[in-house]
């Protein structure tokens, strides 16, 4: 041992209260993992922008118990394979205490495993698989309804209020496409209507003229899309250019003005029909959040309030539980109400919200979208 080290305890007493300055200006890590690159950037744009705007707030008001949140960001591109290996860096070398993500629901799924086996709690604002809450993870959540809840509302406004006799149901292949699709049909069937057509189209093609031909042949009433904006665009110009005059109608994942570049115009996204939460921008309780986007020039559209929300239910049960013990954390927000820019939000023992707002909205000619 080298005889500088002194050996007293006024050295003692320092590095104790270095110790405790360290630990008490300690970070708060939390993830926040999506699409921040591929065709589906744009709401991994939205959760950051969400994110950010919660940890600035609540890092100006003190933060977690005098702790401050630190953001750390994690390109998935909505691909499973790279979701796992984002996930991975976020545990082992980010060191997060918390994840808001993923977006995709295939996503979503294989991640939440890794974050399940490092005892991490994970909020999700915008996956609505069901599959995501039925498997049993103690610390995984959503800020979002499901998508078995969402097509039953969609399935019941197109057989009463559209009187659709005659529904195609169009798929990406996809985990959140297809489980969509295959929920709004399951609930058509229920019901006694069946679907005149059933297909699935790929993720990244652009060219569904076949497919059209197909849909037209059938002579739908209404044409019901599972899958995202970047395929819904196409697909919908493409009946229009073709004579098919029938309903599009999507959900969740059209929740972008995108939808409209995709389609190459608000001519053809007008009329369009889309399921999402009440609109999170109409709630009083997120007022002054959304002041402060829009003053910043930013349009908190989609899921940036869920986002936003997301962050909130996780410092308020870090708060109340005193520290970055997700186990703690989960416990606690499955028996607590939590205030939020949306409202009250309340969880059950699954994770999922003990109350889904699933709402119908329609396209205009200017390119907006507007709750019906």
């Amino acid at each position: 041992m080298s005889s500088k080290l002194i050996k007293s305890p006024l050295a003692a007493l320092l590095i104790g209260c270095l110790g405790t300055a360290f630990t008490a200006q300690a970070d708060i890590v939390i993830g926040v993992a999506g699409p921040f690159s591929g065709p589906n950037a744009t709401y991994g744009d939205q959760y950051w922008r969400g994110a950010s705007q919660a940890a600035a707030d609540i890092n100006a008001a003190g933060g977690i118990k005098g702790e401050k949140i630190k953001l750390v960001q994690g390109d998935d591109a909505c691909e499973p394979k790279q979701a796992v290996a984002v996930a991975n860096r976020l545990v082992d070398q980010d060191k997060v205490s918390a994840v808001v993500g993923h977006f995709c629901s295939s996503s979503t799924m294989p991640a939440s495993e890794v974050y399940d086996e490092a005892g991490i709690i994970a909020i999700t604002p915008g996956s609505t698989n069901p599959q995501i809450t039925e498997r049993g993870m103690t610390g995984m959540f959503r800020m979002c309804g499901r998508d078995d809840q969402q097509g039953v509302i969609a399935t019941n406004y197109m057989l009463d209020t559209l009187k659709a006799k005659r529904i195609a149901v169009i798929h990406d292949k996809d985990t959140y496409g297809q489980g969509l699709a295959d929920a709004a049909r399951a609930a058509m069937n229920k019901r006694g209507v069946k679907e005149v057509l059933y297909e699935g189209l790929s993720r990244g093609e652009k060219d569904f003229n076949a497919l059209v031909t197909k849909i037209a042949s059938v002579k739908p009433d209404v044409v019901y899309f599972g899958g995202c904006h970047p395929e819904a665009g196409p697909l919908v110009r493409q009946m229009r250019e073709q004579g098919v005059t029938a309903k599009f109608f999507s959900g969740d994942c059209i929740v972008t003005e995108e939808l409209v570049t995709a389609a190459g115009g608000p001519q053809y996204t007008n009329g369009v029909l889309m399921t999402f939460g009440n609109d999170p921008r109409q709630i009083p309780d997120g007022k002054a959040v959304i002041a402060k986007f829009r003053a910043s020039g930013f349009e908190p559209e989609g899921y940036t309030l869920y986002s936003y929300a997301s962050i909130q239910a996780i410092a308020a049960a870090f708060g109340a539980t005193g520290g970055k013990d997700s186990a703690k954390a989960s416990e606690w927000l499955k028996s607590h109400d939590v205030d939020t820019v949306m409202g009250k939000k309340a969880w059950d023992q699954k994770g999922d919200l003990k109350v889904s707002d699933y709402v119908v909205y329609q396209w205009d000619d200017k390119g907006k979208y507007h709750q019906l």
